[in-house]
């Protein structure tokens, strides 16, 4: 029923912030079009923190990012003028295509103090996706449908699962879901996909008879159809079809390794606009090719 399990490694962003990185992984690379997948906090963060915790400007291309909070607040704002709060239970769906540049701030934590934890997740775009327009998309309520039964309670994050399908505008067969499980609940795995994966965020879950703690993706295979909760737990299940091979250079991912270094070569020489209320600052490409943020 488990075909391979990714520990996260804990990263150091800088300024405090630490993150369990567990996509990409040495010996897999994505699950269906997810490529990039971290595990945020939990991190109490206190009132007057430094801006040195926050994530400058930075760019992207060729993926969109998804950020989905369990606690606390990011100030997001991007090249195309969009300034959106992200909160629990919400949805910053940023679709890069030909390039964007954006920021992530802790402007809530650093008035009242926080309790930062959430994932952040990347989904690499089709091959005639990968230079689209970039845009911006929120979603919240109905966009996002949730469900409570049996001691799982749900929500869809994107694409379609569970008989539903959430509002973010996807460009490949996916899904990906969050779900608070009680102590003893059992939730089906969504089928239908060429591969899936689970990530318990926190709690213990059991599959296939063994038990999995906090901190651990199982890459699934394709008869795994359950996940049973040993404790509270909570866990996202995601997945999709595969779009083929991607190569990734910091924040930039392609099926060409020339785009990337055109885009790393646009990058150093400023012809990436920065978010106009957030332009006084910016990351600069880093010597070390592995992503990061």
């Amino acid at each position: 029923m488990i075909d391979m399990i990714i520990e996260q490694r804990r990263r150091q962003l800088g300024g405090g912030m630490e993150v369990g990185r567990v996509l990409p992984f040495a010996r897999r690379r994505m699950v269906g079009p997810f490529i990039f997948f971290d595990h945020m906090g939990p991190l109490d963060l206190a009132p007057g923190m430094d801006t040195n915790v926050d994530v400058r400007p930075h760019p992207h291309i060729g993926l969109s990012t998804v950020t989905y909070l369990f606690s606390g607040e990011v100030m997001h704002r991007d090249s195309l003028g969009y300034e959106q709060a992200i909160r629990p239970q919400e949805v910053n769906w940023m679709t890069a295509g030909s390039g964007i540049t954006h920021s992530e701030r802790f402007e809530h934590a650093r008035v009242h103090g926080d309790h930062l934890h959430g994932i952040q997740a990347w989904v690499a775009l089709p091959t005639e996706f990968e230079e689209i327009a970039p845009s911006f998309s929120h979603h919240a309520g109905l966009d996002l449908p949730q469900w409570d039964a049996a001691g799982v309670a749900g929500q869809l994050i994107a694409g379609s699962a569970y008989g539903l399908t959430a509002g973010t505008a996807t460009h490949s067969p996916l899904f990906y879901a969050h779900l608070d499980m009680a102590a003893g609940a059992t939730a089906e795995i969504p089928g239908g996909y060429e591969e899936r994966a689970l990530y318990i965020a926190s709690g213990a879950v059991e599959v296939g008879g063994t038990r999995h703690e906090s901190g651990r993706m199982l890459i699934l295979t394709p008869v795994a159809s359950q996940v049973h909760a040993l404790e509270p737990s909570r866990v996202m299940v995601l997945g999709g079809d595969t779009i083929g091979k991607r190569f990734i250079y910091w924040n930039f991912v392609s099926s060409s390794r020339d785009r990337l270094a055109q885009a790393a070569e646009d990058w150093k020489a400023g012809r990436m606009k920065l978010p106009d209320a957030d332009d006084k600052e910016f990351i600069p490409l880093p010597n070390d090719p592995f992503p990061t943020k």
